[in-house]
């Protein structure tokens, strides 16, 4: 018999037996348990019968942010990577300038004149000092290059003064010599106080090049680009052949006319080369205006796109050629002159007296003021191979 009253009779279902009424599922629940339950079936129907599994398509959550939200993540992420990239750069370059300060004498900083500023926003002289050969300490070689580098910032002006290395000068304690062989007595700190006394310009830091080492460096960053403004025929020096039969053949280095690409070896040539058999005119002030061509040409590939992309791999090497009192802030406060500055090219000669030397020129005067930026650029007096004077743009000395 039923029982009487409201009461239900009793069910059995999963959590045993319960007395009174049965809770039901609301439309949603039961919804949802009739997809499950279905999908179950569905699974079972595909073990026993082995059809592929059907494929569920789900809503990706990425397809639904807009083009606005992938552009600040892509912005974000490339300023995180250039950011990234620059610490490398930085750390790279800097074990790279550290190492070059170690190289520099400690008594040579002490001839140095101090410098208060930045170099990006305060003018400042830089004299590079180049040999074959990397014995600073020793002083037992002739410098093979001088050449002061002066900065004008608020001009945006880079001035190259190269000093013919046969000029007759007084060094201090040796007498009437060429202003080279002052590297010879007394090394970097003697060159100094000559260079200071014969050009009244105050060195505020010192750059000491090996030349040799250069040859390596051009050729990590790719080789440079060098405007040669005449054709070139060198006498034989450093012959590229192993056998002495070879090399009395060989003509000698040759150089055609126009812009070409040169790798270390060969750019290092074309700066060597003193005697241009096709031009006879052509003398060491030819050779120091060549130089200055290289160096120019290296300075402006450091601070191309190609070059520091490859910044954190090759920063250190990138001063592995010289010695300095630099700073890695300096540096780049000088690649910054660089890049918004024009340049000016000059030559501090003046005439052959027939035994060797050099003398100044009435112009060699002049020549400093131009250098200083007090004076505008003049060009050495026509004829003159050995003048001094200052040109700008594409005009060659």
């Amino acid at each position: 018999m039923a029982p009487s009253g409201g009461d239900k009779p009793y069910r059995v279902y999963r959590g045993g037996r319960a007395r009174g009424g049965v809770p039901t599922l609301g439309r949603e629940q039961r919804a949802r348990t009739t997809d499950r339950d279905a999908r179950t079936r569905e699974r079972a129907r595909i073990r026993d019968d082995g059809d592929q599994p059907r494929r569920f398509k789900r809503r990706r959550w990425y397809r639904e942010w807009s083009w606005k939200r992938w552009l600040v993540i892509g912005i974000a992420t490339l300023f995180t990577l250039t950011l990234l990239w620059g610490i490398a750069s930085y750390f790279s370059f800097r074990s790279g300038v550290i190492a070059a300060n170690d190289r520099l004498p400690k008594s040579v900083k002490r001839v140095l004149v101090h410098q208060d500023g930045l170099l990006y926003s305060h003018g400042t002289n830089i004299l590079l000092l180049g040999t074959d050969h990397a014995r600073y300490r020793k002083a037992d070689r002739h410098s093979d290059s001088i050449m002061i580098v002066h900065t004008d910032p608020k001009h945006h002006r880079l001035v190259y003064l190269s000093i013919l290395r046969d000029l007759k000068v007084d060094i201090p304690g040796y007498g009437t010599q060429k202003i080279n062989a002052a590297f010879q007595f007394g090394g970097p700190r003697l060159a100094i106080r000559t260079i200071r006394a014969r050009t009244g310009i105050p060195i505020n830091h010192v750059v000491l090049v090996d030349f040799a080492q250069f040859e390596k460096l051009i050729d990590e960053v790719g080789g440079i680009s060098v405007d040669v403004p005449k054709p070139i025929r060198s006498n034989k020096f450093d012959c590229p052949y192993k056998t002495q039969p070879q090399c009395d053949r060989w003509p000698g280095w040759r150089f055609a006319k126009g812009t070409q690409k040169m790798d270390g070896h060969r750019a290092l040539v074309y700066s060597r080369i003193r005697e241009n058999l096709l031009d006879p005119s052509e003398s060491d002030a030819t050779r120091a205006a060549r130089q200055q061509q290289v160096i120019q040409a290296i300075s402006s590939k450091l601070i191309g796109f190609g070059t520091l992309m490859k910044m954190p791999f090759i920063g250190g090497d990138l001063v592995r050629p010289v010695a300095t009192d630099l700073t890695p802030g300096q540096f780049l406060q000088l690649g910054w002159v660089k890049f918004r500055g024009h340049t000016m090219r000059c030559r501090l000669g003046g005439e052959t007296d027939g035994t060797g030397y050099i003398v100044a020129d009435e112009e060699s005067r002049a020549v400093i003021q131009m250098v200083l930026g007090r004076s505008a650029a003049q060009p050495p007096r026509p004829g003159s191979l050995y003048g001094s004077g200052c040109v700008t743009g594409n005009r060659t000395l």
